[in-house]
């Protein structure tokens, strides 16, 4: 699947620290449980990458209708 597939199926997503001092995103779907632990180097270097996208995206516009001003 790539990045620009749709898809049906739902996920919840929770973030946050771990007792060893990792960065945990949980991700739960249609029966599978995804503990992703990253350092916290890496979790700063993944909060970049999702700025960067949503960012690109809000300059590309919504399909579900035009960009809301701030």
């Amino acid at each position: 699947m790539g990045i620009n597939k749709q898809s049906d199926i739902a996920a919840d997503i929770q973030i946050g620290p771990t007792s060893t001092g990792m960065v945990r995103i949980y991700v739960v779907a249609e029966g599978i449980e995804l503990p992703l632990d990253f350092d916290p180097e890496e979790a700063e270097e993944i909060a970049e990458e999702l700025r960067a996208a949503a960012e690109a995206a809000r300059d590309m516009g919504s399909p579900k209708g035009p960009k809301k001003k701030r």
